[in-house]
């Protein structure tokens, strides 16, 4: 299931959406239904989609204002929206790609137009850099050939940052003051390498709230000295001031020396960094 590109169908027609996922899901995509506007929202937040088919006419609030809140959300404002819909006024088709959508098709459709029309969309989507929507650095298919390219390669470290309990904290203070705080940590694990760094030093996500530093050897021990002093001393300020005696975040930190391995493929050295972290505390 984790590796099936993912499908979000907002639509208030059960018997049609219904349709749609059981077709989608034989065509092998792992699909989410919302039959509300702000359901389709929450799932979005909480999944990020790889793919929106989204109904103009919705029972609470129309397909435009939840694309424009999707837009407005740093996870999804790049995420390819499909607009569903019996409308067939060039006025309403000019609406939608002013907001991004990146295709629009009217009811009835053919179910195959359909299907070409989602694999051309994720086909272009893939092509896109592989960045993280909420930070900007590399992540996916990105990381992974950096790091192929260490395994031919000697002198280097590898540095692991990861960013715990921020499940916890997006529950308790919402999505997009998570979002801020992934990006504040990501901006100071990146300023800190930049600093009299070279320009093979390298910054990027191996999970979601992990982040993976590349540097020589030389530069290692003081640059994990200064990230983690940075992390520790600003994390309980992410916290609204009565709170800062009870936080969740957490930092984990570890590093693979020059040396480490050798390593089989990609797949083992990233085992291997993420087998390196240890908790920090102040």
């Amino acid at each position: 299931m984790a590796d099936k590109l993912q499908i979000l169908i907002v639509e208030d027609d059960r018997d049609l959406a219904d349709m749609l996922t059981a077709y989608l899901d034989v065509q092998g995509y792992a699909v989410l239904t919302a039959s509300h506007g702000e359901q389709g929202l929450s799932l979005a937040a909480r999944h990020d989609p790889d793919l929106v088919i989204l109904d103009i006419h919705l029972p609470d609030i129309d397909g435009y204002e939840v694309c424009r809140r999707l837009r407005s959300h740093h996870p999804t404002q790049d995420t390819p929206i499909i607009f569903l819909t019996e409308k067939r006024d060039r006025m309403d088709r000019l609406q939608g790609l002013e907001l991004g959508v990146v295709d629009y098709i009217t009811k009835p459709f053919d179910i195959q137009e359909l299907r070409l029309r989602i694999r051309n969309t994720l086909r272009r989507a893939a092509q896109r850099p592989s960045l993280n929507r909420v930070t900007g650095l590399p992540e996916g298919a990105a990381v992974d050939e950096h790091l192929a390219a260490l395994l031919r390669q000697h002198g280097w470290g590898v540095l692991c940052i990861t960013l715990g309990g921020l499940e916890d904290f997006r529950e308790r203070y919402g999505f997009v003051t998570a979002d801020d705080v992934l990006r504040a940590v990501s901006l100071m694990v990146r300023n800190a390498v930049q600093e009299g760094g070279a320009e093979t030093d390298f910054v990027g996500h191996l999970g979601p709230s992990d982040l993976v530093i590349v540097t020589d050897t030389g530069r290692m021990t003081a640059l994990r000295a200064r990230i983690e002093a940075r992390l520790l001393e600003t994390l309980p300020y992410f916290y609204p001031l009565a709170d800062r005696q009870q936080t969740s975040l957490t930092l984990q930190s570890g590093v693979l020396p020059p040396g480490a391995g050798p390593f089989a493929d990609v797949a083992a050295l990233k085992k291997a960094i993420l087998l390196a972290r240890r908790p920090l505390s102040r």
